[in-house]
């Protein structure tokens, strides 16, 4: 049955291909398989084939409703109908959208073709370059003939090798910057731990001549018995950390009990019921909040020993330890500590028996606290124990007339201040710089032979650094803090110095441990041939008479090693018995030498 005039006009010419198109086109699937049913339904009549025009078609007389996504069911009333393409049954976007999928589609094998051409183009003469460098370079090498087929295997290999490397590289270096690249961590040795803490030179000019007395802090501790070590906590210098490292992180026969919830351990002694740690994380503030050295060395006998009499109290050794700071970023530190309402209003300052009056020692502001205090204001307050805290907390306050500023003047005052904060620095059984925490580490495990569980932790980002100042505030802050800078300028001199004395105090007697070993073995060595050898000429004393005239010379020889070697035996036991006692190290000529190299090197710097 024919469409009627108005369906075909409706319908209108089939979409045509474009010139250059490929015959075979690509249809949506469910094209296909309602081709495949009507093609089945219909007896006799022939299947729609593929032409070159539009994609494949159905009889002309299927009816011109939009075509379903189910597939349609053939009818009798088709049989012998006219057959109308089934690609002008679809709507109109439908229809675009099948023809910019056909245009892909063979855009993309046309582009997949031409890649693969100019590959195969680009390998080419690639590979003509390669083999003309190849023949110009080993041509004189090999015969003419057999050139060509040797170069292209080998530059086949060269280039799959290359290829191959290339690969590799990406996976195990993804980044632009590979670890395996840096040869320099190949090269380089491995870095000492306890060196360039604070980004500075390790070797430093010193500036101070200290003897060797100074330089070598070798504290006889006896954890066991009365002697006692004393913290003298100063305000934002690290000490906090730095008291926690004393009752969590040392290794001891009986650690120190901590527990949850509580600041204060308990630190006794092996086998007692008695402190070993005099600080403020093992008794508390006994002799009040931040305690300076004038009320430490007066109360701490006192508070150890309770009411018993002075003369019934045991021979103790109070060692006192301490922890330094850069006065700048202390003093910052402190301003922003007080901005956040910290006052240490508990602190005693009992000096010559007696506490300060008001007129002694006035306050800086009215009220519970100092807080929200801008910078100026803090720097203006000219009775403020910010400025050379330092200085004033490790000085000996009774030399001075405690507070009173009316007993001599000022500049006296002020000379008499360092000189007594300098001479009890130096005496101190030990002290640390907040900004070199592995060294301060070392030097406390070398003074008092106590090592550390786990290492300190050097941190350069604190809240003083984060206060940004001007160049004209710094000046003024160390101005103000004049002592305190002199002062630590000493502490950091006479702190490196220490520490590279006892490195290389350590490394000598490493040096002369490992000779004393190899002379013991070797004279061990010696000392069994010697013996084998006595024992087989007493098994052949005639073949030894025969050829040796003077049987003694044998026997010279034989005892004079062993001689040397018990010599050096001897000799190797009385160095371990000097070793075992500090007290004769004074004695030991070696030592000796090795504190003159470093004074010499000292005076070389200079």
């Amino acid at each position: 049955m024919a469409l009627p005039a108005c369906a075909v006009r409706a319908l209108g010419q089939p979409l045509q291909p474009e010139r250059g198109a490929p015959a075979r086109t690509t249809c949506p699937r469910r094209h296909s398989r309602v081709e495949a049913e009507l093609a089945g339904s219909r007896t006799g009549l022939v299947a729609a084939s593929v032409s070159p025009g539009p994609p494949r078609g159905v009889s002309h007389g299927f009816p011109s409703r939009p075509l379903l996504d189910e597939p349609l069911k053939a009818s009798s009333s088709l049989a012998g109908a006219s057959r109308v393409p089934l690609f002008a049954l679809l709507s109109r976007s439908r229809r675009r959208r099948m023809h910019d999928l056909r245009r892909r589609w063979d855009l993309g094998s046309l582009c997949r073709a031409l890649l693969t051409r100019g590959l195969a183009a680009l390998g080419h003469s690639v590979k003509h370059v390669l083999g003309a460098i190849f023949s110009k370079i080993f041509g004189p090498l090999a015969s003419v003939g057999n050139m060509d087929e040797k170069s292209n295997k080998l530059l086949l290999a060269l280039v799959m090798l290359f290829l191959f490397a290339v690969i590799v590289l990406q996976y195990v270096c993804p980044g632009t910057e590979c670890q395996l690249l840096r040869l320099q961590a190949f090269s380089s040795p491995v870095p000492d731990p306890y060196r360039s803490e604070d980004e500075s030179s390790a070797r430093f000019v010193p500036h101070y001549n200290f003897t060797r007395g100074d330089l070598l802090r070798k504290v006889d501790f006896d954890i066991k018995g009365d002697d006692l070590i004393v913290f003298l906590h100063i305000q934002k210098t690290g000490g906090t950390t730095f008291g926690r490292h004393l009752v969590r992180n040392i290794q001891l026969e009986q650690p120190c009990e901590c527990r949850v919830g509580q600041k204060k351990c308990t630190c006794h002694r092996p086998g007692k019921r008695e402190t070993w740690l005099f600080s403020r994380f093992s008794t508390g503030w006994s002799c009040g909040l931040h305690a300076d050295w004038t009320e430490l060395t007066s109360c701490v006998p006192a508070v150890v020993d309770g009411k018993r009499d002075a003369r019934l109290r045991p021979s103790r050794n109070f060692h006192y330890i301490t922890i330094l700071r850069d006065p700048v970023s202390r003093y910052l530190s402190e301003w922003r500590h007080v901005q956040r309402g910290a006052t240490w209003k508990a602190s005693l300052h009992v000096c010559d028996g007696r506490p300060p009056t008001s007129e002694e020692l006035p306050s800086c502001y009215t009220g519970d606290d100092w807080s929200g205090c801008p910078l100026k204001e803090f720097m203006d307050c000219p009775y403020n124990l910010a400025n050379n805290r330092q200085v004033r907390m490790l000085s000996d306050l009774t030399l001075v007339g405690c507070y009173n500023l009316s007993v001599m003047p000022e500049k006296q005052r002020n000379k008499v201040l360092l000189e007594s904060a300098k001479s009890n620095l130096k005496h101190m059984a030990f002290f640390g710089l907040t900004e070199f925490q592995r060294k301060t580490q070392y030097l406390f495990e070398k003074t008092f032979n106590m090592n550390f569980i786990s290492p300190f932790t050097q941190y350069n980002t604190t809240r003083a650094s984060s206060v940004e100042i001007s160049e004209e505030t710094q000046k003024r802050i160390e101005g103000l803090n004049f002592l305190d800078m002199e002062l630590y300028s000493y502490a950091k001199d006479l702190f490196l110095q220490r520490y590279q004395f006892m490195r290389q105090k350590e490394h000598q007697d490493a040096r002369r441990k490992r000779q004393e070993q190899r002379k013991f073995l070797k004279g061990r060595f010696l000392q069994t041939h010697f013996q084998s050898q006595s024992q087989g000429q007493s098994q052949n004393p005639s073949q030894n008479l025969s050829q040796n005239p003077n049987p003694n010379a044998n026997q010279n020889l034989t005892q004079n090693p062993i001689q040397n070697v018990t010599q050096s035996l001897r000799q190797g036991e009385n160095r371990e018995s000097q070793k075992q006692n500090p007290g004769q190290e004074q004695n030991d000529s070696n030592t000796s030498n090795g504190t003159n190299d470093y004074i010499g090197s000292v005076e070389k710097w200079r």
